[in-house]
């Protein structure tokens, strides 16, 4: 019962993640990157999927994430203008994928 709470949880997590992305300027990259956990735990909630195959996925995101971390950390607020810098947005990014990455590897530990 709670892997499904869990998994459920996940699901909704990255639909409003894929959902927040339509005014993003690159959403043809960020929309897919949030529907591959959506799918992939709904597979698992199928009963499908290998423990090998969510463990190389979560490795795939968090290796993204290393790569998307901005070189100064800004965190992942608006400044008192309200503006973006490129680091807030790397920042955001790179939170998210690290998300993408934790999610996959519960996955992984979780039973069939």
């Amino acid at each position: 019962m709670i892997q499904k709470v869990v998994l459920w949880f996940f699901i909704i997590v990255f639909l409003y993640f894929t959902g927040v992305q339509y005014n993003d300027p690159d959403p043809y990259v960020w929309i897919p990157t949030y529907l591959i956990p959506v799918f992939l735990c709904y597979y698992k909630l199928q009963g499908k999927g290998e423990k090998v195959m969510y463990f190389t996925v979560g490795l795939l995101f968090l290796m993204w994430a290393i790569n998307q971390f901005p070189p100064a950390w800004e965190g992942v607020l608006l400044n008192q203008l309200g503006m973006k810098t490129l680091n807030i947005e790397l920042g955001r990014e790179s939170l998210g994928l690290g998300c993408c990455t934790i999610a996959m590897w519960v996955c992984a530990a979780l039973k069939n």
